[in-house]
């Protein structure tokens, strides 16, 4: 079996769970690759037993690699698209961060994950990606994330105004900070922190959000995830700000934005012990209340 392991930045409390994970994995005789960046940053600090390789592109990974770790929290899982792409490689996150709800395995679980890797014993989620589209190619042909698009304001001066468009139908005229088109993904994530909803992954839905919109009565709105969205920004400010996940790119407002569902997943590993209620519950803490 062979495994990947993606990082950005080790602290110094990860380190012994690094090295667990790395002797587990020589343990159980899987071959390993390491990404070259991560490797850096704990090379001094973690010893290999049995021979690795180092990789830095989507082509040194594809077809080279069963499974690929991504060690830290949400923020590192989502880098982990430019690399996987539409290669199809299934993802485990290991979270060595706080919330972690794309990295749901926690520290303590890491030998027994590795034990579900090699009896396979865990299923492939699929998780859809959204797509930007603009005449100008924001972010090149990285264009898509796993979370959402957000489109904010640079300063905080003034409004903004998106005129927001479903299948070339008027939906509305948004008068706000800014918006954010989620994925099920990333409606536990910035969409969720503005009032959105929370989407299954299998829910086959993109959700609007405002971000503090100026009208009241605005709310979030989900749609199908096989809609067109076209966005076109108005305000005094002469740029903005569009993201992709952590990706952000400033913006003059003339550009017109078109967002759909990329033609590809992320497979997600998910553990047999495992499943999205679960992962809701321990993350939010739902039924910690002693009322309960």
């Amino acid at each position: 079996m062979r495994i990947a392991l993606f990082g950005m930045l080790p602290d110094q409390a990860s380190m012994p769970y690094i090295q667990q994970l790395i002797r587990k994995l020589e343990e159980v005789n899987c071959s390993i690759l390491v990404y070259g960046p991560y490797f850096e940053k704990f090379e001094s600090n973690i010893i290999f037993i049995k021979p690795f390789q180092l990789f830095n592109t989507h082509e040194e990974l594809v077809n080279n690699v069963d499974y690929l770790l991504s060690i830290g929290g949400d923020g590192t899982f989502l880098d982990t698209v430019r690399l996987i792409k539409d290669s199809g490689v299934p993802v485990l996150g290991i979270n060595m961060g706080r919330l972690g709800f794309l990295s749901s395995i926690s520290k303590d679980e890491i030998s027994d994950a590795v034990n579900a890797l090699v009896n396979k014993d865990f299923k492939l989620v699929p998780r859809i990606l959204v797509k930007l589209i603009t005449k100008e190619g924001l972010f090149g042909d990285l264009n898509y994330g796993l979370n959402e698009v957000s489109i904010r304001r640079r300063d905080s001066s003034s409004l903004m105004v998106l005129h927001v468009y479903v299948d070339g139908e008027m939906l509305n005229s948004y008068w706000a900070d800014g918006l954010i088109i989620a994925t099920p993904t990333g409606s536990t994530a910035y969409s969720l922190s503005c009032g959105g909803p929370i989407l299954t992954p299998g829910s086959k839905n993109f959700v609007i959000t405002p971000i503090a919109t100026h009208n009241l009565t605005v709310r979030p709105f989900v749609i199908p995830d096989d809609s067109k969205i076209r966005i076109e920004l108005e305000g005094r400010n002469e740029q903005f700000l569009v993201s992709l996940d952590s990706r952000t790119e400033s913006i003059d407002k003339p550009l017109v934005l078109n967002i759909e569902k990329e033609t590809f997943n992320i497979n997600l590993i998910q553990m047999s012990n495992k499943n999205f209620f679960s992962t809701i519950r321990d993350k939010l803490k739902w039924g910690l209340d002693i009322r309960n």
